[in-house]
């Protein structure tokens, strides 16, 4: 999840463009923006990034495996290629 002094600064800059004259709604603004940007962000479909490292993760073992697996195959194939199956399902 997002630290929330992110949500804290981002709405203090946004209370900072107001102008002068609306300086006594700056604190609920501040605090309407912060909902408004905590609520846009949550509805996006964001992954923490300890998620992130951990799919990471699972991705670099999966390819080390299927190239493992690859490796295996390609010794098989002449293995098979060479044996006769002119005997098979008799």
């Amino acid at each position: 999840m997002i630290d929330a002094r992110v949500f804290d600064e981002i709405s203090k800059s946004l209370g900072k463009l107001l102008p002068p004259g609306v300086s006594d709604m700056k604190e609920d603004f501040e605090r309407n923006a912060k909902s408004a940007v905590q609520s846009a962000l949550g509805n996006l479909d964001l992954v923490t990034r300890e998620e992130f490292d951990v799919q990471t993760e699972v991705l670099r073992n999966t390819r080390a495996q299927l190239k493992m697996l690859e490796a295996r195959v390609r010794e098989l194939e002449p293995k098979i290629d060479s044996q006769d199956y002119t005997g098979v399902g008799s």
